[in-house]
């Protein structure tokens, strides 16, 4: 979401995204972004000195940094900025939500969605070592070359001669073999797909290229399903990303128009992104809320409070008057994401329901402080969220934060959005009045300690600005 104004010389502009790392956790991050023109070279001890100054600035969790560090054992300035967070990320406060990234890469996808590679979302079944394709993208290799939702990866390679079976990738390395073996997402890398699905099993060669991502899928991002005799408006956003926001006003004019008041907003793999098209989001579910009232609030540490700032609903020409939402979500769900669920809570409360499973836990966001003539841009936690009724603790997730709260599973033998989907069913049956199995304390997690969805999004130990807001894509 990106809402920006000026305080005496700091332009802040304020994003939460998906975020992963260390082990190949997904995470989100939201953020504040400066030009800044500190260190005279990129040499590694710049770039280390340079970051280490801007936490003592501005981190969210002062008193967890170390008050000196010698940067030199380490060989990146990633690798050092996780060792000062460290004590906050063991407390679960900064899950890898503090990292360095790219100017460039960052502004192409959160304006257009630009990115490069297969065009796919995976998830991986580390026990059974299989891999499946949770999401296509439209616009992308993959979907051209007919991959799709329930698709399975059976063997990677570069030709013939090479195809590894992904049992035996998984079986040696691990879920970071696997994304070694699919390899860096650049235009023109070509792999070769052995997969399977219900049209049988093929071998596929599929070159890598640039895309740019539609937000709300043209195929089944948004539309009004009629069930337990009323309409319900779908909608599927994938990421927060600026051009979200025509296909969201598109969407909900016509929602406004058929006189569509029960919504399911399906954010299950949804890592996060801009503010303002989150706040955008929120005014568009905002008809039947006055201006007084709260959206969200950023609280940044007391000496930099001048920054704080609050959203109030707004009334959009094609806002809605919901008067029940179902969101779906899984532990992919996170930041913005979060932010929407916990934002309309408590006008909600018992009309407003989490079906599928525990959101990730991301209740703060980022600072992006920009270094432009090494490209740098360091996302630091600096500030907290929360809603109209000042709740915003929610590090464990948003289950246990609701009145009503669902299990479902993500079912990739139906397309996300059609009522036969586990999910879907789940959330159209709760807005038909049905009563539900609550989401377990763990997330996802049973009695016995086993994952209620063997399935896992995939992502590297370093991910890139795209899969830290599409978590598991490639």
């Amino acid at each position: 979401m990106l809402r920006q104004r000026v305080t005496a010389l700091l332009a802040l502009i304020v994003l939460l995204s998906g975020c992963g790392g260390g082990g190949g956790g997904s995470g989100q991050t939201a953020s504040t972004q400066t030009t800044t023109t500190t260190g005279t070279t990129c040499s590694l001890r710049d770039r280390q000195d340079w970051a280490f100054a801007q936490l003592r600035e501005w981190y969210l969790f002062p008193e967890t940094l170390p008050a000196s560090l010698d940067p030199t054992p380490y060989a990146t300035v990633e690798d050092y900025i996780d060792a000062l967070t460290a004590t906050a990320r063991a407390q679960g406060r900064d899950r890898f939500f503090t990292f360095l990234t790219s100017i460039a890469q960052e502004n192409a996808f959160n304006n257009s969605g630009s990115t490069a590679g297969l065009g796919v979302r995976l998830s991986t079944d580390l026990a059974a070592r299989r891999v499946f394709i949770m999401e296509a993208f439209e616009g992308a290799p993959a979907l051209a070359a007919g991959i799709d939702r329930g698709t399975e990866i059976l063997a990677i390679g570069t030709s013939a001669g090479d195809l590894k079976p992904v049992s035996e990738i998984l079986a040696a390395g691990g879920a970071q073999a696997l994304n070694d073996a699919i390899g860096p997402s650049n235009a023109g890398l070509t792999r070769l797909l052995r997969v399977r699905d219900a049209g049988g099993t093929r071998d596929l060669l599929v070159t890598k290229a640039n895309f740019d991502l539609q937000p709300v899928s043209p195929r089944y991002g948004a539309e009004v399903i009629a069930d337990h005799g009323k309409k319900i408006g779908y909608i599927n956003l994938r990421s927060f990303i600026l051009n979200a926001n025509q296909p969201l006003r598109d969407a909900f004019a016509s929602f406004r128009a058929q006189g569509v008041t029960e919504f399911v907003i399906d954010m299950r793999y949804n890592g996060g992104g801009l503010i303002s098209v989150a706040e955008l989001f929120g005014d568009l579910l905002g008809g039947n809320r006055a201006s007084s009232d709260l959206f969200d609030s950023l609280t940044f540490r007391p000496e930099k409070a001048a920054n704080n700032t609050s959203h109030f609903f707004t009334r959009q020409p094609e806002s809605a008057a919901p008067t029940r939402i179902a969101f779906i979500t899984t532990a992919a769900t996170a930041s913005a994401s979060e932010l929407m669920v916990n934002a309309m809570l408590p006008y909600f409360r018992a009309n407003e329901a989490l079906i599928g499973a525990n959101t990730f836990g991301k209740p703060v966001g980022q600072i992006a402080v920009d270094q432009s003539a090494c490209d740098d841009r360091f996302r630091i936690i600096a500030f907290a969220l929360q809603n109209a009724a000042h709740q915003g603790d929610y590090f464990a997730g948003l289950a246990s934060r609701m009145d009503v709260a669902c299990q479902a599973g993500d079912d990739i033998a139906h397309p996300m959005g059609d009522p036969q989907e586990a999910s879907t069913r789940a959330a159209l049956d709760y807005l038909g009045g049905a009563s539900c199995t609550p989401i377990t304390a763990g997330g996802g997690i049973t009695a016995q300690g086993q994952r209620e969805e063997p399935r896992e999004l995939l992502m590297p130990d370093r991910p890139s600005v795209q899969q830290r807001n599409l978590p598991g894509s490639y």
